[in-house]
Formats: structure tokens, sequence, C-alpha cells
């Protein structure tokens, strides 16, 4: 049973160049996490399921914090969500830079690591 939040987007310091972390991008972050959600389905209380607020919560934190690799922002993001809700089970961080200066027209790059 999985939880998902999709195409988050952030506005972030991030990059290996100086003028990357001065200036800034958007990025986009996905979210996919697995836990037992059939006490919040059969009991339909908020203290039985995984709060959708603090979940956006601990990813919008890790973005506020600038790093040179989107390794490192996903590993940080996965430590934080683990640490945050011990009831996840695994999951699944996606991290896009939109419009990545590489020299020539990409929509994005991207890192994916599982919780």
């Amino acid at each position: 049973m999985k939880v998902e939040l999709e195409n988050m987007e952030f506005f972030a310091h991030h990059g290996c160049f100086d003028e990357e972390r001065k200036i800034g991008n958007r990025f986009i972050v996905n979210v996919s996490v697995e836990y037992n959600m059939r006490p919040a389905s059969q009991s339909d209380n908020l203290a039985d399921a995984l709060n959708y607020q603090e979940l956006y919560n601990v990813v919008k934190e890790e973005m506020s914090v600038p790093s040179r690799l989107l390794e490192h922002i996903a590993g940080r993001i996965c430590k934080s969500i683990k640490l945050t809700f011990p009831e996840i089970s695994g999951g699944v961080v996606s991290i896009a830079k939109l419009n990545p200066p590489l020299g020539g027209q990409v929509g994005a790059s991207k890192v994916i690591m599982e919780l």
C-alpha cells in the first residue's frame, strides 16, 4: 500500500556551479512511500494514517538546504523520511532539476533513490 506526493515543485539553490547555487533553479520532487494503511482505512482517523502534510514538510525542509548533488539531496530526504516515519516500510524519492545547464536543450536531470 502506497502514499504518493507527486510533482512537488520547489525553487532552490542546488548545483555544482557557484552560479546555480546563487541564482537557483526549479526542482520537481516525487515521493512514494509504503506503509500499512489498513488501520486508517477502517477508522477514518488521521491519527491512524500517514500525515501527508508532515511528509511534504520533511521534503520542503531538506529542499531548502543547498547541496551540490541531487544524490545528496535525495539521500537526505530518504533519511529524514525514515527518521520521521518509522512505520514506512519502503519507498522511492525522485528529484528532477528543470533545464539543467548542460550546454544544450535538456528538459531535466533526475535522480531516483529507494528508501
